[in-house]
């Protein structure tokens, strides 16, 4: 067997037993398909006040930029699908990867073991970990790994598990083995995700007008949300999962094994008054350590008012 593919079959191992859902490995390169793509969906201004997202246009697209004589991407799914769905029909809701506590934290600490347990079975490794924190394209890079297709609501499908999962990388100067991607999308005719969306952020087929998107008005957008979209939030007031519910999919996904994923036992008593009449104690007892505090609770109030009837 080759050192590359003993390194490999080493890394997926040790991820596995880490608790990650999937492992796949892309050689480290020039996304070339993906460079005129990401510069229309700029130019439309499709990332409207999230400005991050045109910077360091070039580090997104090659992660040799990022890491200087990186060979290998190394891309990891950690599962983060709820036990329990605390989004009742008539009550406000939040996107089920911010139940828990906030994933960046959560996921960067596997990742950095992970880092470390190489380091110390295969010796001198330069490299960089990243969970949603980087300018990396990380679908695709999922997409190359082999770890699954683009869906047309623009998120990494997997035939096994669905979109309920996050990504995270090791970006690496080890020659590993890599994977093969997927020869095909497995959504075929479906257009679930594209009918479901309420404010038509899916503009066509792969590609999401992030200007649009509940996830963007209740998240990024620091403003008041626009009252072009009133009405149409379906009682989201952080986050949206519409497009992955109605995902067929996401028949196949599983309840996560992660503690720290697991919502404040008062989160799912919340009802509409609860959340209307949320105060500073509240919010801070509910979302010590999770993503939710991104709006901080000015945040909240403000979505909850744009949602409430």
């Amino acid at each position: 067997m080759s050192t590359s593919k003993k390194h490999s079959q080493l890394i997926k191992h040790k991820a596995a037993a880490l608790g990650f859902s999937f492992c796949g490995i892309a050689k480290a390169a020039y996304l070339e398909e993906e460079a005129p793509r990401l510069e229309a969906w700029l130019k439309a201004g499709m990332h409207g006040q999230m400005g991050y997202m045109a910077n360091h246009f070039d580090l997104r697209l090659d992660p040799r930029k990022l890491v200087p004589g990186a060979k290998s991407v190394v891309v990891l799914g950690y599962n983060y699908f709820p036990k329990q769905d605390l989004t009742g029909s008539s009550d406000y809701k939040l996107a089920k990867y911010a139940y828990g506590q906030d994933y960046h934290h959560v996921v960067k600490a596997k990742l950095r073991e992970l880092m470390q347990e190489l380091q110390e079975e295969i010796g001198a490794i330069e490299g960089r970990a990243f969970v949603d924190s980087a300018p990396l394209l990380e679908r695709q890079w999922a997409k190359r790994a082999g770890l699954g297709w683009l869906g047309k609501n623009s998120l990494l499908l997997n035939k096994q598990m669905g979109s309920f999962f996050f990504l995270a990388e090791l970006v690496l100067d080890l020659e590993l083995e890599p994977d093969v991607p997927l020869a095909k999308d497995y959504c075929g005719t479906c257009t679930r995700c594209i009918d479901a969306c309420p404010t038509d952020a899916i503009v066509k087929p792969g590609v999401v007008d992030g200007s649009r998107c509940i996830s963007y008005f209740t998240i990024e957008l620091k403003e008041e949300i626009p009252q072009e979209v009133k009405g149409k939030f379906e009682n989201w007031i952080f986050g949206c999962d519409i497009c992955q519910d109605v995902c067929p999919w996401n028949r196949f996904s599983q309840a996560h094994q992660e503690p720290l994923f697991e919502p404040h036992q008062e989160l799912g008593a919340m009802r509409k008054q609860d959340w209307e009449e949320i105060t500073e104690e509240i919010f801070a007892k509910l979302f010590k350590k999770s993503a939710v505090k991104r709006t901080k609770l000015e945040g909240l109030r403000r979505n909850i008012r744009f949602v409430k009837e």
